[in-house]
């Protein structure tokens, strides 16, 4: 029997916040495979480059085995410390690799099939594993070519978005396999430099050399900004390679196809003010629409889906204002339950109540309890979703029962003798670390693993790719006929926004109520005095908000083609402001 090794809960932590988006894109493959290989008594793993396991499903009689024992969240598998395994040597050989029955070097794992494979980024390095295990007996042939199919669509989308600022194209020599994980994925900087390219690309250009920075025309017959024209105007292009093999390209994705219209513009051309961009990526929820254009937020909204048609209990970490209650209501929609969402604050209500107030109480149970029988926000939720709001501040005392819920899911009324059995999806948020709060004592480890199941993570608003539709939607959502502009736009964009989307909409409420009932577009002038000083607004401050504001001029004065005037007038500052950040920031002097 081997020893399991196993990382801290810290550690483990720490690892999936570092996996970041990647174990996003990896869970919700997971979700996929879960279903293409259902009744194979199965476990899906995903793993970080030295072999920990950061996430895993298994259905129950796999969870039940003894061969499983001690395949879990937290254990390392590198194949120095377990020998030959699935997660150990795929990452060993660098390649996809099945070890059946008793080619695992421990006997222990004799009667298990494990299908693995690495998962590289877009420079090409390991940076996880995806491995689907089954019992011996009841493996299917074609696992491993799932597996294979999963970690490429992983690849494909993680090195999309590390090559978001890039033209990302994808090429096959038939044009109806562009859109398929058969094509090759390639990426350029806005010179023409090879940037990226997936192993399927190695595959297609064999024989050329594909070391980064390697000339777009070194490979292909034909100039980089001329075929960037012609996909521009006509969305595919033949092209043949130095090896005399033609492809078919086009652009890879819909931030590449901004890249390529950007790089082929030669001059300036300022976005309207008074038109909002086109969003195709909202959801609707209970009637109302939300914006979900961010890759980071794409992923959590398929991975929560996925979860709770798993039905297993969700996390959901972000700072104030970023959207947790709405992504907990898209989780309920996506669930397909008919019972209430019932949300509940686990710091607004006294520490003495919570227990009455989750598993209800019967009438007169204690004093000050009313007269009537409560059935309690559990029972409430039956059928349907319970969100568990600040879960750090639920009370210490309550935890152990919450625990025993998600084990039975009965529920028993203070005051009553009979226990009720309730089908409640579980869904928590949190915006403060609770590795911290188990660390001091205030928070049950063992509650803070049952309710991780599923973890994910939205990004502040400062860090998200679509700041600028989110503006939009928020103004929009405000006053229908509103509009801003670019300037104003970039001035927001300069603000770290703790409060998030609540502080977004605050500022904006503001500026509209301030200026009174006029079509003209928000201006970075209206915008300016409601925005609070030292927060990150506005051009001036600390030796750090003064380096973001560099960034912005420097960005601004780029996209006007480096027209002074105009990079001033946009940003609403001085033309001697502007010199300065140029200065600063040491860009080309002005023609």
């Amino acid at each position: 029997m081997p020893e399991t090794l196993m990382v801290s809960g810290a550690d483990l932590s720490r690892r999936r916040d570092a996996a970041g988006l990647l174990r996003h894109l990896a869970l919700a493959e997971i979700e996929t495979l879960s279903q293409q290989i259902a009744g194979s008594n199965f476990l899906l793993a995903f793993g970080d480059q030295d072999g920990v396991l950061l996430d895993l499903f298994e259905d129950h009689r796999f969870a039940t085995s003894t061969s499983g024992a001690g395949i879990v969240a937290g254990s390392q598998w590198t194949e120095n410390l377990c020998g030959t395994n699935g997660v150990g040597t795929a990452l060993a050989t660098g390649r996809a690799i099945s070890v059946n029955g008793p080619d695992h070097y421990f006997f222990h794992f004799g009667d298990i099939s494990c299908t693995a494979s690495p998962i590289r980024d877009a420079w090409g390095q390991v940076v996880g594993v995806l491995d689907a295990s089954s019992y011996f007996e009841s493996r299917q042939r074609h696992t491993e070519a799932l597996v294979r199919m999963a970690t490429t669509q992983i690849e494909n989308l993680l090195l999309t978005h590390q090559m978001r600022d890039a033209v990302v194209l994808a090429i096959h020599p038939r044009a109806e396999f562009l859109g398929t994980l058969s094509a090759g994925v390639i990426a350029f900087d806005q010179s023409g430099a090879l940037r990226a390219v997936n192993a399927r690309a190695h595959a297609l250009l064999t024989g050329l050399s594909l070391a980064p920075g390697t000339l777009f025309e070194t490979l292909f017959d034909a100039p980089f900004e001329a075929t960037l024209q012609r996909l521009h105007k006509d969305g595919t292009v033949n092209l043949n390679d130095a090896m005399g093999s033609t492809l078919v390209t086009r652009a890879h994705g819909a931030a590449s196809t901004t890249s390529a219209s950007s790089c082929i513009a030669h001059e300036s051309r300022p976005v309207s003010a008074h038109k909002a961009p086109a969003r195709t990526h909202n959801i609707s929820i209970a009637g109302r629409h939300y914006l979900a254009a961010d890759p980071g937020v794409e992923t959590a909204l398929r991975t929560v889906a996925a979860a709770v048609r798993m039905n297993v209990p969700v996390l959901i970490h972000g700072e104030t204002g970023t959207g947790k209650e709405q992504l907990a209501r898209h989780a309920h929609e996506a669930s397909g339950r008919k019972g209430a969402f019932v949300a509940v604050n686990c710091g607004a209500l006294p520490a003495e109540l919570f227990e009455s107030e989750l598993f209800g109480h019967k009438g007169g149970a204690f004093t000050g309890a009313r007269r009537e029988d409560n059935p309690g926000l559990l029972a409430s939720a039956d059928g349907g979703t319970l969100l568990l709001d600040e879960l750090r501040e639920l009370p210490l005392a309550l935890q152990p029962a919450l625990l025993r819920f998600l084990d039975d899911q009965l529920v028993r009324p203070v005051g009553g003798t009979q226990s009720r059995k309730v089908d409640v999806q579980i869904v928590a948020a949190c915006h403060a670390d609770l590795e911290a709060a188990v660390a001091a004592g205030r928070f049950r480890a063992d509650l803070m693993y049952r309710l991780n199941t599923v973890c994910v993570v939205l990004p502040p608003l400062r860090e998200r790719h679509d700041f600028s539709d989110a503006v939009w939607h928020v103004l929009t959502g405000l006053a229908p006929g509103a509009s801003i502009t670019p300037a104003a736009i970039n001035l927001l964009a300069s603000h770290h926004w703790p409060g998030n989307f609540r502080e977004l909409r605050a500022v904006l409420t503001r500026a509209l109520l301030a200026r009174g009932a006029t079509e003209a577009a928000l201006e970075a002038t209206d915008l300016r005095p409601h925005l609070p000083v030292g927060n990150g607004a506005g051009l001036s401050g600390a030796p750090s908000l003064r380096l973001s504001a560099t960034e912005l001029v420097l960005r601004e004065f780029e996209r006007t083609g480096h027209n002074i005037s105009l990079t001033s007038r946009n940003l609403a500052i001085s033309r001697t402001t502007v010199y300065r950040h140029l200065r600063d920031g040491k860009s080309p002097p002005p023609a």
